[in-house]
């Protein structure tokens, strides 16, 4: 059986009192002009705990730094070789950050965060989400549905998993 080589991720579904979502710009280089939608976060380096990586991924991305533990609200795998370079694939998890709106501006230069293909960052509304039609995608994918879920009901006892 061969092993599959899967990039361990987190992500901060930060939600301000308006139940706005923050969601970073990721110009994604091939296909050349793709653009998605996603929450901050990024990779877990070698010994480091998810709650550390989303801590240092917050502060380098949105300059969000948290005052406490955020619950882990959603579990994805994505197994899709071309998905994220260097890897069969990625797996994040999500957790949610409740936090008043503010401007994001991380400790990474505007450079810094190109070199991840960081080029924006927005508020969205549920609404937009759900009803946004242009060429742009979101990840996950159905975005809308499990965030709806999780502004209605709160967070889940255990974490709920994601599709694409």
């Amino acid at each position: 059986m061969t092993s599959v080589n899967l990039r361990r991720s987190v992500r901060a579904l930060v939600l301000d009192e308006d139940e706005r979502v923050l969601l970073c710009r990721f110009a994604i280089p091939e296909p050349a002009g793709t653009v998605v939608w996603a929450a901050p976060g990024g990779g877990i380096e070698p010994g480091e705990t998810p709650l550390a990586a989303l801590r240092r991924e917050l502060h380098e991305e949105v300059g969000l730094v948290l005052d406490e533990d955020p619950p882990h609200v959603w579990h994805q795998v994505v197994v899709a070789p071309g998905h994220a370079a260097g890897y069969d694939g990625v797996v994040n998890d999500y957790f949610l950050v409740r936090a008043a709106s503010f401007t994001p501006r991380g400790a990474m230069s505007d450079a810094e965060l190109a070199a991840e293909n960081i080029t924006g960052t927005r508020w969205w509304r549920l609404q937009e989400i759900a009803e946004h039609c242009g060429p742009d995608l979101f990840s996950p994918r159905d975005l809308a549905a499990p965030l709806e879920e999780l502004i209605v009901r709160g967070a889940p006892a255990e974490p709920v998993r994601l599709g694409l």
